[in-house]
């Protein structure tokens, strides 16, 4: 033993020890996980939204990758993708989360694959210098409780990990609103008990029936839902309704003597607020009586899925000659529009007719698509008090109404007012009755005139996307058409707003409000350089703001001004002001000077769209990125759009790029062989330099 110590403290065991070292090291790399992503978008690390969907698992999730054995590239990226992606999952799960990779050279589990809804795909395959099709398998199956769903046909790893998250959170989210979250929601009944003595119907019962709907959703989601009755005190009540807008009342009656009080029903989670349709109204006969109990269980579980940020339904505004969400297919049927469906896997569109009806506050978010006609007062009130409440808005807003007689005549231009300016422009937002043009524009061969510059199609790329906003973080460029400059400096004195310029044109762009031509074989570039500047497209506000209403506007007819009268005959005295003057919530408002972008037709290029149903194309991203954002998805934009190849050179000319596509391929092999060679050479020069001063008559070197 003496003697092996002794051997270890030699020199003589160094190789020894170090060949150790090595068997251990690896040993504990063997069992353990360590990578960096250096890359920009972070394409090979899991999102925080991914981590936390798997983290907070309350049940058992299984994925099942069914792959086949020795795909030839790229299918062996994808492959190999999928083993890091699930390894990154289980890294951040808890333990309810488990992967396998089932051996498809067994029959019976070909058989399970096809038992799951799987299908072989085919593929090329270079074998003994021929190429030939071969057939595999490339799915993945994900089972969560009773639900099974599939992920087939993946030959690509571009936005895998935003499919495999989504498909995961939809499983979830369909098994309980709550799964996932920490912390209760609470649902709060706000009803001031002096009310019971004004005879008001529906009054006492009311809690009783909102305690009964309550227990019915909070069962279905484990008991996470807690709930309490207030009776507030009236010094408080201003402060109530500033924060979530609950109905205040006030009266003064002979018996009972002056009072304030409320009612309201909120349901809440952080900061995120709900409030129901529950308030104190008048009946036909002038009666008091409680309203909005109607379908209660409905509207909790509703607005549990807003308040959690998986609301599926969003509000759609039509009546005012807006992009239709139906539109007639070839056969004559009816089909979803381009819009309708880039939204389809996550959101349902949900018509809302203003004229008809109030904006409800479960959706978390409404798109106002291309209105062509005006919105009356009280429609415009009605989208005023929604954002007040926290609603969020998208809003695609044409300058101009574009017509065309024939094929063959340039189209006419009519200004659009629809009465929307009014509401943005009190939300600091104003667009213009301009279009943009670009010199940094959407090109295109023509067999006739050539290369064809669209100016009226700007170019947006890395330096004119706002590189922060997760909507446009990632994307290497977008194309606009026909938009509308948006102007924010209002929106900027707004000390409880932050803007953000989603994305502008180039410093050589200039507007246009007449002779508007989008053929740019009519387009005249302006002489004057000094007259072209950056102009906003797509903006985002989010914030508090001021409502542009003094009040409730209301338009009677004889007989309405005769039953208010009767009804406050008999109101006893209680009168109620429900209208906000400022934002109760924080809320969201992108607007985007064209409706091209929310999937309207460009006859220029007979009748094309930007936007594909896929959501392959940059524009589709980024207009499902604003729709995600809106619905408190942020994780969604950065994950639907990383390791895409979107990365873009700036540049102006095709030599410009011929030049850095050359460059790459083979300027850089040159460089370094030419850098390899010169230290080559001033290696050989110092060698030869030593030689010459210590040992300048070595019989050795030739002289």
């Amino acid at each position: 033993m003496k003697k092996f110590i002794n051997y270890l403290k030699s020199p003589k065991s160094d190789f020894f020890l170090f060949v150790l070292l090595l068997i251990l090291a690896n040993l504990v790399v063997s069992r353990s996980y360590f990578r960096i992503d250096l890359t920009s978008p972070k394409s090979y690390s899991l999102s925080k939204g991914s981590e936390q969907v798997v983290k907070t698992l309350e049940e058992p999730l299984s994925v099942k990758v069914f792959f086949s054995d020795n795909l030839n590239a790229p299918y062996s990226s994808v492959y190999q993708y999928i083993k890091d992606i699930l390894v990154e999952y289980k890294s951040a799960a808890n333990d309810n989360f488990s992967y396998e990779f089932v051996d498809l050279k067994k029959p019976e589990n070909e058989k399970l694959a096809r038992t799951y809804g799987l299908n072989q795909i085919q593929i090329q395959e270079l074998k003994n210098n021929e190429v030939g099709m071969k057939r595999v398998w490339m799915g993945i199956v994900l089972l969560y409780a009773d639900r099974i769903e599939t992920l087939d046909a993946l030959t690509s790893t571009d936005g895998l990990e935003y499919r495999i998250t989504t498909t995961i959170s939809n499983m979830v989210s369909t098994t309980s609103a709550l799964s996932g979250l920490s912390g209760d929601v609470k649902l709060t009944l706000y009803a001031s008990k002096k009310l019971a003595d004004f005879k008001i119907i529906g009054f006492n019962e009311m809690e009783e029936e909102i305690r009964k709907a309550f227990n019915e959703v909070n069962k279905k989601n484990k008991n996470r839902i807690t709930f309490a009755s207030i009776d507030p005190n009236p010094a408080e009540i201003p402060a109530l309704v500033e924060k979530y807008g609950i109905q205040s009342l006030n009266w003064n009656d002979p018996n009972l003597g002056q009072g304030t009080g409320a009612v309201g029903l909120v349901l809440e989670y952080g900061e995120k607020a709900s409030l129901f349709p529950v308030k104190m109204t008048h009946d036909f006969f002038g009666r008091n009586m409680i309203t909005g109990l109607d379908d209660l269980t409905a509207q909790i579980e509703e607005s549990l899925k807003s308040i959690v940020s998986k609301s599926q339904e969003i509000g759609y505004i039509t009546g005012h000659g807006e992009l239709e969400l139906n539109e007639q297919s070839q056969y004559g049927q009816p089909s979803q529009s381009v819009f309708a469906n880039l939204l389809s896997d996550r959101y349902t569109l949900k018509e809302i007719k203003l004229s008809e009806e109030e904006i409800p506050q479960k959706y978390a978010s409404v798109i106002i698509n291309g209105p062509k006609s005006s919105f009356t007062d009280e429609e415009l009130y009605k989208i005023d008090q929604y954002v007040l409440k926290g609603g969020n808005l998208l809003v695609f807003l044409d300058p101009f109404e574009e017509q065309q007689a024939n094929p063959y005549s340039q189209p006419t231009y009519t200004p659009i007012n629809t009465g929307l300016e009014k509401n943005l422009e009190k939300f600091g937002v104003s667009v213009g009755k301009k279009y943009v043009y670009d010199l940094n524009c959407f090109s295109q061969s023509d067999r006739q005139y050539g290369k064809m510059n669209f100016y009226i199609a700007p170019m947006m790329q890395k330096n004119t996307l706002d590189q922060k906003s997760p909507i446009t973080k990632n994307l290497g460029y977008v194309i606009f058409f026909q938009n509308a400059p948006i102007d924010i400096s209002a929106a900027k004195d707004n000390s409880n707003a932050k803007v953000t310029v989603l994305a502008k044109s180039s410093k050589e762009s200039w507007t246009v409000d007449s002779n508007i031509s989008p053929d740019p074989r009519f387009i005249s570039v302006p002489s004057d350089k000094s007259t072209m500047a950056s102009e906003n497209l797509a903006v985002l506000v989010e914030g508090k703001f001021s409502s542009a209403f003094a009040g409730k506007p209301a338009e009677k007819t004889k007989s309405d001004k005769e039953d208010e009268k009767k009804s406050d005959s008999a109101a006893n005295a209680i009168s109620s002001n429900e209208h906000l003057s400022k934002s109760v919530q924080n809320s969201k408002i992108i607007v985007i000077g064209s409706s091209i972008l929310g999937g309207a037709r460009i006859p220029l290029f007979s009748d094309a769209q930007l936007l594909d149903a896929e959501g392959k194309q940059p524009v589709s991203m980024f207009v499902r990125n604003a729709v995600d954002y809106l619905n408190g998805e942020e994780d969604l934009c950065t994950m639907r759009t990383k390791g895409l190849s979107l990365n873009t050179l700036t540049v102006k000319s095709a030599a410009a790029s011929t030049f850095a596509k050359y460059f790459n391929e083979i300027g850089l092999v040159v460089i370094v062989a030419v850098c390899g060679l010169l230290a080559l050479l001033k290696i050989k020069a110092k060698k030869r330099a030593i030689r010459e001063r210590y040992n300048p008559n070595d019989s050795r070197i030739e002289k």
